[in-house]
């Protein structure tokens, strides 16, 4: 075996020159969001996982049974719960790789040959030849090639369990944002059919004080273009109330004709955002995660790219039995068996190995800038939706206040209009601006509550940090 040490020995040599490229340090964070006043820097969270229930928030019994109904039936969601799949057997795959390959078979010929000579040609007689053999081969994974392209596909694979966590937190968040578009336009139903019937009553009083000779035709032209006007928007309230229950159904994975919810005018109200907000709840979201991870993924695409340039060493056996018949085939007479090493290096490529290298330091740099971008997304978005839920929280409360003065308003005007001391169009102008008010009101709610719900999704969940014991034990809970 001492001729073999001589050929392993300076492949074993250069086996300390290979090394993986380790990848950069993960994108800094600041302690705290830009946006203070009432947010301050919170507690650290190692938390990786999305908070279950987040939606409850909310406290709408109907929203929770939706969301309970959408990780089962959307169609999105399991096509990457099969990319989650293929990403695994990928990674089954690189194992397997690095494991020796065994082949066994059993052969038989019968052949015949031509003998020539200078005076004639004779034939030989047929000649039978049957075998049984098997072989074995292992690379060596020296340069960590084969241990790269494994620890690649890990990645690879936590990137994709990442995106479907990212695909469904986002499907969560869209569809309670268009449950509660749905509410408001079911709350914006009621308003308007509340106000044309006030307005049909107002035309009623119209036409009687016109043909008392009280009222002049115009008043009455008034009323009917109000009327009018009021039964234009129900009607477009409607259609979109039906349209948003479609885009439900979809997201269900159901037919919109397979999906009817029961009208209900309760604007689900908008949870209180907390006054301590920390940073570190971005660390579990899973998009930043996946991006992170693609990171890791193209330094490992390096590192199998640079081993590339070492030689390959492989080892190999074979062995069986070989004979004229099946007869007496196992026996040590036809036995023959062989042992063996080869260590090859490519002397030219045309430049192929250079080039991937390079494709693959061009793909980590790449996949580097998007974790990056990732991550200063994320603080914008949840800086902006901060902002956003504080301030419309105050205007939810000026429209309130401005509904009642318009309200109150109203009430004079038509008190005024039925004493005969203002005119029909200052109650047309009353009754528009309680209804462009209360419309506002249902608006700014609507508003409040996509902010507050999109703020909940750039956090990946609730507001407070996980309690890893708590999740530890409601694990193990479930396993039980």
């Amino acid at each position: 075996m001492r001729p073999y040490l001589f050929t392993i020995a300076p492949v074993l040599l250069l086996a300390a020159c290979a090394s993986a490229p380790v990848p950069p340090a993960t994108a800094p964070t600041p302690a705290q969001f830009k946006e203070a006043g009432l947010w301050q820097e919170g507690s650290a969270s190692n938390a990786a996982t999305i908070p279950d229930d987040w939606w409850t928030l909310f406290q709408d019994p109907v929203l929770n049974d939706l969301e309970a109904r959408l990780v089962v039936g959307n169609e999105n969601l399991k096509s990457l719960v099969a990319q989650v799949a293929a990403a695994r057997a990928a990674v089954a795959a690189s194992y397997s790789a690095r494991l020796p390959t065994l082949s066994v078979g059993l052969d038989g010929t019968r052949s015949s040959s031509a003998n020539s000579t200078n005076r004639s040609t004779a034939v030989r007689d047929p000649n039978n030849n049957v075998s049984l053999s098997g072989n074995a081969s292992w690379e060596i994974d020296l340069w960590g090639r084969l241990a790269q392209a494994t620890t690649g596909a890990q990645a690879s694979l936590q990137a994709s369990v990442d995106d479907l966590a990212a695909a469904r937190l986002s499907a969560q968040a869209t569809l309670a944002q268009t449950y509660f578009s749905m509410r408001t336009a079911d709350a914006q139903m009621v308003v308007l059919e509340r106000s044309v019937a006030a307005y049909q009553r107002s035309l009623d009083l119209t036409q009687f004080r016109y043909s008392g000779g009280v009222a002049g035709r115009v008043d009455v032209l008034q009323a009917q273009t109000q009327l009018k006007a009021a039964q234009a928007q129900l009607a477009e309230a409607v259609a979109q109330r039906q349209i948003l229950e479609h885009a439900i159904a979809v997201l269900l994975g159901v037919p919109p004709s397979a999906l009817a919810l029961e009208r209900n005018a309760a604007v689900p109200q908008a949870p209180l955002v907390p006054q301590m907000l920390p940073t570190t709840l971005l660390e579990r979201r899973p998009d930043i995660a996946a991006a992170q991870r693609r990171v890791a993924a193209a330094y490992a695409q390096i590192g199998v790219a640079h081993a590339a340039y070492f030689p390959s060493l492989i080892l190999s056996a074979g062995g069986g039995y070989q004979n004229n018949s099946l007869n007496n085939l196992i026996s040590a007479p036809n036995l023959f068996w062989s042992l063996g090493a080869s260590v090859a290096q490519a002397i030219f490529d045309g430049g192929q190995r250079r080039l991937a290298s390079a494709q693959a330091q061009s793909a980590a740099d790449q996949a580097t800038s998007t974790y990056r971008q990732t991550v200063l997304t994320a603080l914008q978005e949840v800086e902006d939706n901060l902002i956003l839920a504080a301030q419309l929280q105050q205007e939810t409360q000026l429209q309130r206040e401005s509904l009642e003065a318009a309200q109150r308003t109203l009430e004079i005007t038509l008190d005024q209009y039925r004493a005969g001391t203002v005119s029909y169009l200052n109650v047309v102008i009353a009754q528009n601006t309680a209804l462009t008010s209360e419309n506002s009101l249902l608006s700014t709610q609507n508003r409040q509550l996509a902010a507050v719900n999109i703020l909940l999704k750039n956090i990946a969940g609730r507001w407070e940090p996980d309690n890893p014991d708590a999740a530890k034990a409601k694990k193990e809970t479930k396993v039980e």
